[in-house]
């Protein structure tokens, strides 16, 4: 029997979405107030959605200790207040859109999980604005 089990998170960052290759002009026009050059923040929101079978011994599809810690570590100790441009390495030379943000976090989690479970993590660039993966 599979179920999924989810944990919330939250953590602050500055990013600023331009391309080093494109012109100011051509930055602005495709990324408007968000090319800021002195960065602008979100309020991000997390849920990490971890599916697999239950186990009989436990009675646990993952111990969510073990959810929470890795959250912490591989989230919030990495992104919380930091600008992602300049303090995340994963993003000297990605976009930090939130498509890109929500990847980067799926495979850091995904690399410390069992490989029998399955994970999506859907993250909340504004209470309207999120976005979702799954690995695929």
């Amino acid at each position: 029997m599979r179920v999924t089990v989810s944990r919330r998170a939250h953590f602050n960052a500055a990013h600023r979405l331009y391309r080093k290759d494109w012109t100011d002009e051509k930055n602005n026009a495709v990324f408007g107030k968000c090319n800021n050059p002195n960065f602008h923040g979100h309020n991000y929101e997390l849920i990490a959605s971890v599916t697999g079978d239950i186990d009989p011994e436990t009675g646990y599809v993952i111990d969510m200790k073990i959810l929470k810690d890795i959250i912490k570590e591989e989230v919030e100790d990495a992104f919380d207040h930091k600008n992602l441009n300049i303090d995340v390495k994963e993003f000297e030379n990605l976009n930090p859109t939130a498509e890109n943000i929500v990847v980067v976090i799926y495979n850091k989690m995904k690399a410390k999980l069992e490989s029998h479970l399955d994970l999506e993590v859907t993250l909340y660039e504004t209470p309207r604005n999120f976005v979702s993966y799954s690995g695929e």
